[in-house]
């Protein structure tokens, strides 16, 4: 009984240590200031600047409702629904006979398997396997560093 009694209160001691060092190191970063308006000639009023049209706010299910709706009508029929589906479909269906065989199904898997089994012995080793891996795409960076893009048009707003 006097274990279970210890362990709850290490367990309570150990939640509220580690609120008390969540809290110390949550201080939020200080913001840049706005830079400005520049009351010289070559630079534009500040009315001018507050007046930037806004694009309408879609939500993602009006976004993805248009999408779907191909004619424009504000109607998704059901047509306008599998188009997408009977495309892949077709790629499929090879023979174009309306019906998908486990070979045209699995064509994909087939081809990358023959492509692998460079002694076409009918099994991959380790090595033929991680030939099959997926190309895994790139990690995009930012284009620019905003942070560093709004410090400095801040200082040229300062001098």
């Amino acid at each position: 009984m006097w274990r279970y009694l210890a362990g709850g209160v290490a367990a309570l001691l150990m939640a509220g240590a580690g609120v008390f060092l969540f809290q110390s190191k949550a201080t939020p970063e200080p913001l840049p200031s706005a830079p400005a308006a520049r009351t010289s000639q070559g630079a534009a009023p500040a009315q001018e600047l507050a007046e930037v049209p806004e694009a309408p706010d879609r939500t993602r299910e009006e976004k993805r409702f248009d999408r779907s709706d191909k004619d424009k009508n504000s109607l998704i029929s059901l047509a306008e629904l599998q188009q997408p589906r009977r495309k892949a479909f077709a790629k499929l269906d090879k023979n174009g006979d309306g019906r998908l065989s486990f070979e045209e199904w699995a064509v994909r898997t087939s081809d990358k398997f023959a492509a692998a089994d460079k002694d076409k012995s009918g099994t991959l080793t380790r090595a033929e396997f991680a030939t099959t891996a997926p190309k895994r795409k790139a990690r995009t960076t930012p284009r620019c560093d905003c942070r560093a893009e709004v410090a400095k048009a801040l200082a040229e707003a300062e001098e």
